[in-house]
């Protein structure tokens, strides 16, 4: 057996029995690179350690640790909490109007952190004790929300397509706007499966707002509204950069919550520091970690041996897009979305553009697929937060998810049908 063949023995074989073990992510990785490069006759610690320095030593990285503060900002100090007011003035009183609340606020929300766990947090913290309240089924609920909150990888800013675009040296504010129609389209698909599953419950119809009211609430939001204009307006118009884009969006959630709406104490903000330091920690380890066995992945010429597997395909783009994808699903039910896009992505993407595929649009799916995998059991991370704020059992969370995965699932093939939904709005926006 060949050294390479070897080095993937390790990987693979390495990755899933460590996972089994429940070894930290990012440690896991670190020592399946160490693995391969043993094998590889590439052992050198000074090496490893340069590596480990490189995977977190990127500029553009920088904006990974603002949008978590941001988020962690805007559900301290009643950002979050406004905008799901704001929708609940408009179609609370609707049959079934607390799913639609929760629909509108995740992609309001979603246009805000860039944060699938931060957004699902704040909605089931909020909105679950309520439908509990009026009686709404819980597993269906649940399971609406956590659908909702994974639309936050999609609409910039978002966190996954800043380290996406790091890891494959994409351009990251072409993919924030491939992301805003897919966006909007994940939020309607939620509003036509959530109509289809209310014709089984038996909810009553609220009574409607007056218009003052309403108003008032889109008022008080007003403030947290104008956030992604800011974001969004400012990257568009070339005022500031993406990175630059997460330090305004965690100063001005931070001006909003202390001054504007004085909800957030100034005692409180070590506690939030502290949450954003804990979240950017692990995420850079990832980072660093999935840095050491992408170079030893290199070095074992894994690449080319995945590209000689699939190169028939290659004279045949979209089918290579279909078992791409499906490859994608499977490791979407054990891996993460971060540590997915730091190991497959750089293997993958080459072999994409060999094939004439957009790279923008085949970071799209990648990132729509990782994220589809955050509400797919059995790890399921997005159904953990769930099933942890909610007092659920993990089986609930899964069961009510079913139909909100299975549109998200077609919404994907729609994707690959129609790339052009993707791929024209970001030759407009040029």
């Amino acid at each position: 057996m060949t050294p390479e063949a070897q080095a993937f023995l390790v990987f693979s074989l390495g990755m899933l029995v460590l996972m089994g073990l429940g070894m930290n992510m990012a440690l896991a990785l670190v020592l399946t690179g160490a693995g391969m490069a043993f094998v590889l006759d590439f052992w050198d610690t000074q090496l490893l350690a340069q590596n480990l320095v490189a995977g977190v030593d990127s500029f553009p990285l920088l904006a990974v640790p603002f949008f978590i503060l941001a988020g962690e900002l805007m559900n301290s100090g009643g950002i979050s909490r406004r905008i799901i007011e704001m929708a609940q003035a408009w179609v609370g009183h609707i049959r079934g109007g607390l799913g639609f609340v929760a629909i509108g606020a995740a992609v309001l929300m979603a246009s805000m952190s860039g944060s699938a766990l931060a957004d699902t947090a704040a909605l089931a913290t909020i909105l679950l004790p309520m439908m509990r309240q009026h009686g709404y089924p819980m597993h269906t609920s649940a399971g609406l929300i956590a659908s909702g909150g994974i639309i936050a990888p999609i609409i910039p800013p978002s966190m996954p397509f800043v380290i996406y675009g790091v890891t494959t040296n994409t351009s990251i504010s072409a993919l924030f706007v491939a992301g805003i129609v897919p966006g909007l389209i994940m939020g309607l698909g939620l509003i036509v499966a959530w109509k289809l599953v209310l014709r089984d419950m038996s909810l009553p119809e609220g009574v409607p707002l007056p218009l003052r009211e309403r108003l008032r609430a889109t008022g008080r939001a007003g403030w947290a509204l104008l956030m992604p204009v800011i974001i969004i307006g400012g990257m568009k118009t070339g005022v500031f950069t993406p990175t630059e884009a997460a330090v305004v969006a965690a100063f001005y959630a931070l001006t909003v919550s202390l001054f504007i709406h004085r909800e957030m104490k100034l005692t409180e903000l070590h506690g939030v520091l502290v949450r954003a330091a804990r979240t950017t920690a692990i995420v850079m380890f990832l980072c660093a970690g999935a840095q050491v066995a992408s170079y030893m992945i290199t070095l074992a010429d894994l690449p080319s041996t995945l590209s000689g597997w699939l190169g028939p395909l290659v004279e045949h783009p979209r089918l290579l897009m279909v078992v791409m994808m499906l490859v994608l699903v499977l490791i979407g039910t054990a891996l993460d979305l971060t540590p997915t896009i730091l190991i497959f992505a750089p293997v993958m993407l080459p072999i994409a553009v060999k094939a004439g595929i957009d790279p923008v649009y085949f970071g799209l799916m990648f990132v729509l697929n990782g994220a589809i995998g955050l509400i797919t059991p059995p790890v399921g991370t997005v159904l953990n937060v769930v099933a942890g704020v909610g007092r659920l059992s993990m089986h609930q969370v899964i069961k009510g998810v079913n139909p909100f995965l299975i549109t998200y699932l077609l919404i994907l093939a729609l994707f690959i049908a129609f790339p052009q939904i993707v791929t024209a709005p970001v030759a407009w926006m040029r």
